[in-house]
């Protein structure tokens, strides 16, 4: 059940190009809000927040939620059941919104998960989550378990009500979970929803198709369900390390070849399945077959590509197990829940109600809303600039950000603060040497005709003006940029009396400069 071996479906559903006929989503984490929706509170508060660290502090509660032995405590565990969630809702959703006919989540197919408990390596049960969204938008709702173990949890949750019918075929007898004998039919309005196919070690491809398919055809035919969830839990293919039957992967994968001959929405999940190598080849054929694509036999090198070995072809064949089923055993069983099928109202009907408000949100919601009339909140924080993306060069009507420069009163700032009414300017941008690249023409700005500015040398019509200049430009130079930068060309008073009065440090006439005066000595 490690997330491995997902990750090597993946990785070999991708390399055989399979990914240019899907949509390929990632999903939202299922949040507790969603979560809890099935299972109680404590419960997923509890899964939250143990660790492998913590176990020992929350030792008591173990054996309340089951968490310790198969079903063990890891780093990442509630995103895990996040994501498993979360895919298994999502995948829902794009079936209730007609956005897709098939929609497929190897990551979930955790059918054993309690509502208040862990079982058997599942968590939280994602199977009953995207039912829920199911039933939001579809009357009824027909959920079908191929895997090996009986799907204990998602039968549970439905078991007494005739909204979703529950399907399984497994082994049974001295196998967990112990549950899903013949009788067990469901319980006060859910009674005869439940339909359970026992079976014995060894059943193959053909014994598994004339069971299959009668029995799927009358479920089909006399309950009309809107949606159809599968389980696929590839641990019922042969030579799996914890199975005991022996399908082929094609003969396992017939179940989804015959779903889709009905035309109804189905939503595919994955489940058990132990030899990870042959999960993943079961599964990148089944997706094939979802997107009626043929696949070559021969694999395609991919990151996994020496785990397949000796063979490296995309085949699960069947071994020479013998098989404990006989014709009788299996004729006689099904022509049981046939009747058990006649036994319960065809196509029952719900109460006209208001779909509810979703509470699941993709992607690409918010291009369905009107912009006219509001702007999300998700909207809204994509139309905001990092702090760094920004420039002076997009600083238009003197609207700089701040948030990239020192505070007014920081000591280091070599302009100090700024004029009162004025907008700050930020410090480090205009240096002594820097301004005279910047310094052209100044006829207009100073008022004197004769002033002229070249390079950055002033020319001033009085002695010494020149040399003063350069040496209050020195001084700034050696003080670090401090304050003693804003300094004028003059020190009779704050401006001077002479014509052309040019700052220092900005080298702009004094209408125009924009430093801080206050402190000039």
């Amino acid at each position: 059940m490690k997330p491995h071996r997902i990750r090597m479906a993946h990785n070999l559903i991708v390399n055989y190009g399979l990914y240019k006929k899907l949509e390929i989503c990632r999903p939202t984490p299922a949040t507790f809000l969603e979560m809890t929706k099935f299972h109680t509170d404590d419960y997923i508060d509890f899964l939250q927040r143990v660790t492998p660290e913590n176990m020992e502090e929350v030792n008591r509660y173990q054996a309340k939620f089951n968490v310790g032995e198969d079903c063990p405590v890891f780093d990442g565990l509630f995103e895990f059941c996040q994501l498993s969630a979360g895919g298994s809702i999502s995948g829902a959703f794009k079936l209730n919104r007609g956005e897709s006919d098939i929609a497929i989540n190897w990551g979930g197919g955790l059918h054993h998960a309690k509502k208040n408990e862990a079982s058997g390596f599942c968590y939280v049960n994602d199977i009953v989550l995207g039912i829920l969204e199911l039933l939001r938008y579809h009357k009824r709702v027909l959920y079908i378990d191929i895997d090996i173990h009986h799907g204990d949890g998602v039968e549970e949750a439905f078991y007494s009500t005739d909204r979703v019918m529950t399907v399984s075929f497994h082994k049974y007898g001295e196998y967990f979970p112990g549950t899903g004998d013949l009788q067990d039919i469901g319980y006060g309005k859910g009674k005869n929803y439940a339909v359970n196919f026992p079976l014995k070690d060894g059943i193959d491809d053909e014994a598994y198709r004339s069971i299959f398919k009668p029995v799927i055809q009358h479920v089909m035919d006399w309950y009309r369900p809107g949606a159809v969830v599968l389980q696929s839990g590839a641990d019922s293919l042969a030579g799996d390390r914890l199975g005991c039957f022996n399908l082929s992967m094609r003969g396992h994968a017939e179940a989804i070849t015959f779903l889709k001959t009905f035309g109804v929405p189905v939503l595919v999940l994955g489940g058990g399945g132990y030899t990870i190598r042959n999960v993943a080849r079961a599964w990148t054929y089944e997706t094939a077959i979802a997107v009626n694509e043929t696949l070559p036999e021969e694999l395609p090198f991919n990151d996994y590509f020496h785990y397949y070995g000796p063979d490296y072809k995309l085949d699960v064949p069947n071994n020479n197990m013998e098989n404990m089923n006989t014709r009788e055993y299996l004729e006689r069983v099904t022509h049981k829940i046939i009747e058990q099928l006649r036994g319960m109202q065809h196509a029952p009907s719900v109460q006209m109600q208001e779909v509810p408000a979703d509470t699941f949100t993709s992607d690409d919601e918010d291009e369905d809303l009107n912009k006219d009339i509001r702007i999300t909140e998700r909207m809204r924080d994509k139309q905001i600039s990092h702090d760094a993306s920004l420039s002076d060069s997009e600083d238009e009507d003197n609207r700089r950000d701040f948030a990239n420069y020192k505070d007014d009163d920081d000591e280091s700032s070599p302009l100090g603060s700024v004029i009162e009414g004025e907008e700050e300017v930020p410090s480090g941008l205009f240096t002594p040497l820097e301004a005279n690249k910047n310094v052209g023409t100044r006829n207009e700005r100073t008022g004197n005709s004769d002033q002229t500015t070249n390079g950055g040398a002033v020319d001033e019509s009085e002695d010494g003006g020149d040399d003063d200049v350069e040496m209050m430009r020195d001084e700034a130079e050696e003080d670090g940029g401090k304050e003693e930068m804003s300094v004028m060309s003059e020190e009779k008073d704050e401006w001077g009396e002479m014509k052309g009065e040019i700052c220092v440090n900005c080298e702009f006439a004094k209408e125009d400069c924009v430093c801080d005066f206050d402190d000039v000595k």
